[in-house]
């Protein structure tokens, strides 16, 4: 299935958030937790993934590191700060009112419901 890129755009910011409060990562591992959570349905490419860090990162809402990994290569990781954490709260807000709607709306034209394993 392709999501459609103003539905991954839209989820991007508070994907990123909620993985981040899971705690401290990296770019690569934070890619790889979208694909496993979607079970296999969204996978980001680094020209979606790092401009959305670097923009968290600019807003205050994630801090990075350079770390190391265990080869000893180099590389960024991020966590999220009281900023972002209250930046997910209000997402989630947001994501609920707009989730709660589309079931209203999917209900009251008795729009079937997506078949197991596609939601």
């Amino acid at each position: 299935m392709r999501i459609d890129k103003d539905l991954v755009a839209a989820s991007a910011t508070p994907l990123v958030l909620g993985i981040l409060s899971e705690g401290e990562s990296y770019g690569y591992a934070i890619g790889k937790r979208v694909a496993e959570l979607s079970g296999g349905r969204m996978e980001w490419t680094d020209g979606m993934l790092y401009p959305l860090l670097h923009r968290l990162e600019r807003l205050g809402h994630v801090e990075a590191t350079w770390g190391r990994s265990e080869t000893g290569r180099r590389r960024k990781h991020y966590a999220i700060t009281d900023a972002g954490r209250q930046a997910l709260a209000e997402r989630q807000r947001q994501w609920q009112v707009v989730a709660d709607t589309l079931d209203n709306v999917w209900r009251s034209f008795g729009t079937p419901p997506v078949a197991e394993g596609l939601a």
